[in-house]
């Protein structure tokens, strides 16, 4: 059985290319004066045995072949008859290494999207019943110039479908609004409150934080405007229940769509994790 043959280069002069071949084979003779007999694949031999090395009949030998000269270079040993069983731990083993790292929970993320259950009006103690339906009519802001009915605030609210989400952390929230006509045509921001109530009131919603909303010209629309993501995180906890447009003074006054007239009006989209 022949192994790997390697290269040694070039020989003085002789420019012959020089090999050693690794090969097994049976002693047929015990060693003496540094030599002994052997098989090596079906040729019989004689082999250069080191002074440090003792050749028995039928020893398998690990051989080296330099040109036509063979070399004994170790007495391979026989497989073992059993194989070893490995020792059982002492529970004194040496720390190797860090800790097996605890398993990363599983995080989940989604998007709800939460059309409101009902938009109304709030003006001078009840709520606008003056066309749509009471819970479909649109939101306005301010006062009419010129109007002698009072201030008003629209509202949104979004019933217990953001609740729904309970545990779960708010990464964002958009809000979809469409103003319709009503004041000057130029872009126009209104303010948007927090309202504590999740459905209609009978009296007054309860307002709470403050922001400003989409501005808009008169006809424009919105369908991705972002409202502060604790805002949607207290309708998800169930703190706050709805959104509304409302300024302490007649102006701007403002008419946005409620459900009546555009069915996707203040529809609420809010993006959540959850880890478990």
């Amino acid at each position: 059985m022949s192994g790997s043959e390697y290269s040694r280069g070039n020989v003085g002069n002789l420019g012959k290319l020089t090999t050693q071949t690794a090969l097994v084979g049976v002693a047929q003779s015990a060693s003496a004066s540094g030599a002994c007999a052997a098989s090596v694949a079906g040729l019989s031999v004689i082999l250069r045995v080191p002074p440090a090395l003792t050749v028995a009949i039928g020893d398998l030998l690990l051989i080296v072949r330099r040109r036509s000269v063979y070399y004994a270079v170790t007495v391979l040993p026989a497989a073992p008859t059993v194989t070893p069983t490995p020792a059982a731990p002492s529970g004194n083993e040496p720390d190797t290494g860090d800790a097996t790292p605890p398993t990363k929970p599983t995080v989940k993320t989604g998007a709800l999207i939460c059309v409101p259950v009902a938009t109304a009006t709030y003006r001078d103690g009840s709520w606008r019943s003056d066309g749509d339906p009471v819970n479909g009519f649109d939101t306005y802001q301010g006062r009419y110039a010129g109007s002698s009915f009072g201030r008003m605030t629209g509202c949104a609210f979004y019933g217990t479908k953001p609740r729904s989400l309970s545990g779960a952390t708010v990464t964002k929230a958009t809000l979809k609004a469409k103003r319709l006509s009503g004041g000057d045509f130029a872009a126009r921001t209104p303010t948007l409150r927090l309202v504590s109530q999740s459905t209609r009131p009978g009296g007054a919603p309860t307002l709470n934080e403050s922001t400003s909303g989409p501005s808009l010209a008169v006809n424009a629309t919105t369908t991705s405007f972002t409202i502060p993501t604790a805002w949607a995180q207290a309708m998800v906890d169930g703190t706050r229940g709805g959104l509304a447009m409302s300024v302490a003074s007649d102006s701007p006054y403002i008419h946005f769509a409620g459900r009546g007239s555009w069915s996707a009006a203040w529809t609420l989209t809010i993006y959540w994790r959850r880890s478990s």
